[in-house]
């Protein structure tokens, strides 16, 4: 019996989800994909649960599939393993619901984030990275094409021609130069990564959800809508908040030059 593929504690309006398969180095088993996507259900049914930190048990985030285990999927007619229907059935559906979750989703990164492991890394909201980290685009190396949103969220963080070559070469970026491309918002020494994310998604979960929220869907829609369609979202939206009691309590905090206590209303 395996052991529980991924820690869940709640502390400060924060769900921490650690995942726990440190033997191999945290890859993605059927189970652990169907415990992240029961967790992040569980965020997004919770008002009490502000804001999410992602991070790995032991020296590394997540080695993507488990290759040798569960993580490939079924067989198609012919005998032939069926990568897809696992995509369409438990990876893509991760991938999604974190994006659409209405809370932030820090990711607190480890150690190495690996195929798969990678690109669930570039799923979260803001990106923190032990210097110790690398990013590693190892999909190539199979004979397949980068997945769990890797074709999309490289070239939106690094660029058409970047992407491109990390995917085509299969590289492994180390965390600062993952922070120089924008795969990354901050590298912190390995000691103080979770000290220093659990910081930021307590005060992250403090703060004004709503605005959170309203930001992660218009970003989420910004890579296809127009310039004019993005403007009547950004209209529709600030219309929304503008009526909510947080936006009222964050102008009169301003004004008193006090702490705000956003409520999420």
């Amino acid at each position: 019996m395996e052991e529980t593929p991924v820690l869940a504690a709640v502390q400060s309006g924060v769900l921490t989800l650690t995942l726990n398969r440190p033997h191999r180095l945290n890859a993605m088993s059927q189970p652990l994909i169907a415990a992240l996507r029961e967790q992040i259900a569980r965020a997004a049914g919770d008002s009490a649960i502000r804001a999410v930190l992602l991070t790995g048990t032991g020296r590394g985030f997540c080695a993507g599939a488990d290759l040798a285990g569960t993580g490939t999927g079924a067989l198609d007619a012919d005998g032939k393993p069926d990568l897809g229907a696992v995509m369409e059935s438990a990876y893509n559906p991760l991938i999604r619901s974190i994006r659409d979750l209405p809370k932030p989703v820090i990711g607190a990164i480890n150690g190495v984030a690996a195929g798969g492991g990678a690109n669930l890394a570039l799923s979260c909201d803001i990106v923190l990275a032990a210097r110790s980290a690398r990013f590693d685009q190892a999909f190539v190396r199979i004979s397949l094409i980068p997945d769990l949103g890797g074709t999309w969220f490289l070239p939106h963080t690094v660029g058409d021609a970047r992407a491109r070559a990390l995917a085509m070469l299969g590289a492994s970026v180390p965390a600062e130069e993952a922070q120089r491309m924008g795969m990354v918002w901050q590298v912190i020494d390995d000691e103080k990564l979770m000290p220093e994310a659990t910081a930021l998604a307590a005060k992250m979960a403090a703060g004004p959800t709503l605005s959170y929220a309203a930001i992660k869907q218009a970003m989420n829609r910004a890579g296809t809508n127009s310039l004019d369609q993005q403007l009547d979202l950004e209209r529709d939206s600030q219309r929304a908040l503008g009526k909510s009691a947080d936006f009222k309590e964050g102008v009169a905090a301003f004004l008193a030059k006090r702490a705000a206590n956003f409520t999420g209303h």
